[in-house]
C-alpha cells in the first residue's frame, strides 16, 4: 500500500538541482579526471554520470542497448546493478563532451515530465527500489540516490567539504540544504530497520541520531515489537539509550557503505555497544 505522500512541487525542484550538480561536476573534469577510479568498485568518475543517464533513461522509457554479459563481474551483485552496468557500459566508449550533453538530454526530457505531472500523478502507487509506494516516494529515493552520488565524485575529486550556502536549483555548487534535506528524509525513513533489524537493538531501546550539516535534523527511534520513528521519547532527549552525532555526509558513506566511511566521524553518547552495531551496520543501500 501506498504510504508515503511528499509535495510534486519541492521536490521536483530539489531533483532538479541534483541533476544539475552532477552535470556541474561533470563538467569540472578533464579526460583523465573522467576516466579516474571513483570511490565506487569498478566505476570511474565517468561512470557515476553514466549511472545517472541510466536510470533517468529508464524512467523515460527507454531500454539499454545490448551489451556483453556483466551479470559475471565482482562489483556487479544483484540484478538492479546488473541493470546499471549495462548503461554504464553503454556509455563508457563515449566521447566525455558527448555524454554530458546526454545527460543534459535525459535531463530536460525528465523535467518536462515531471512539470506536466499533477500530485494526484505523484500520490500514485508504483514500485519504487523500497517496495510498492507512491511515485513521489520514488522521485524523493532518486533525490537520494543524486545526492549520494554527487558526495562520491566530490570525494573522487577531493573536494567534499559541503558549503552550507543554499544555491538556486539552476546553478548548485554543491549539495545544499534544500537537496541535502531531501535525501536526509529518505535516509531517515530507513533507519528505524537499521537500529531494529540490522542492529538488533533490543525492544525498549531508544536511539536519538543527530545529523549535523547545511540541514540539521533529529531522529529519534523507539523499539518496541519493531523500531518506528517517534515525535519524541517520553522523558526527552536526555533519556535516549544512546545518542549519535554525525555529519550528513559522513552518514551518508556509512548507508552506503562506501569505502572511506569513518566510523570514527560518529560521536557515541550512552550505550556504545548498541552505537557500534548500529555504526557497523548502518550500510543498507543496495
Amino acid at each position: 500500500m501506498a504510504t508515503t505522500f511528499v509535495p510534486i512541487g519541492p521536490v521536483t525542484e530539489a531533483l532538479t538541482a541534483a541533476w544539475a550538480a552532477i552535470a556541474e561536476l561533470g563538467h569540472t573534469l578533464d579526460d583523465d579526471g573522467w576516466t579516474s577510479p571513483s570511490v565506487l568498485p569498478g566505476w570511474t568518475q565517468g561512470d557515476i554520470v553514466a549511472h545517472i543517464i541510466g536510470t533517468e533513461s529508464m524512467l523515460a522509457g527507454r531500454d539499454a542497448d545490448e551489451v556483453p554479459d556483466v551479470g559475471s563481474l565482482a562489483h556487479v551483485r544483484n540484478p538492479i546493478g546488473e541493470l546499471n552496468e549495462k548503461w554504464i557500459t553503454q556509455f563508457r566508449s563515449v566521447a566525455r563532451g558527448d555524454v554530458l550533453a546526454a545527460l543534459d538530454e535525459i535531463v530536460a526530457v525528465r523535467v518536462g515530465a515531471l512539470r506536466a505531472m499533477t500530485q494526484e500523478d505523484f500520490d500514485a502507487e508504483t514500485m519504487t527500489p523500497a517496495g510498492a509506494d507512491t511515485y513521489g516516494r520514488f522521485m524523493r529515493i532518486r533525490i537520494f540516490d543524486c545526492w549520494m552520488h554527487e558526495v562520491d565524485l566530490r570525494d573522487g575529486i577531493g573536494t567534499s567539504t559541503m558549503p552550507t550556502t543554499p544555491t538556486t536549483p539552476t546553478t548548485p555548487t554543491a549539495p545544499d540544504a534544500l537537496t541535502t534535506d531531501w535525501a536526509l528524509a529518505e535516509i531517515a525513513a530507513s533507519l528505524p530497520f537499521v537500529v531494529g533489524k540490522r542492529a538488533g537493538a533490543a525492544a525498549g531501546s531508544t536511539v536519538h541520531f543527530r545529523i549535523t550539516g547545511p540541514a540539521p535534523r533529529d531522529v529519534r527511534i523507539a523499539v518496541g515489537e519493531r523500531a518506528a520513528a517517534v515525535d519524541a521519547f517520553d522523558g526527552g532527549d536526555d533519556t535516549a539509550t544512546v545518542r549519535l552525532t554525525v555529519d550528513a555526509v559522513d552518514l551518508a558513506r556509512l548507508v552506503g557503505g562506501r569505502r572511506d566511511a569513518d566510523p570514527a566521524s560518529v560521536s557515541v553518547d550512552g550505550d556504545a555497544e548498541l552505537a557500534a552495531r548500529i555504526v557497523e551496520r548502518a550500510n543498507y543501500v543496495i
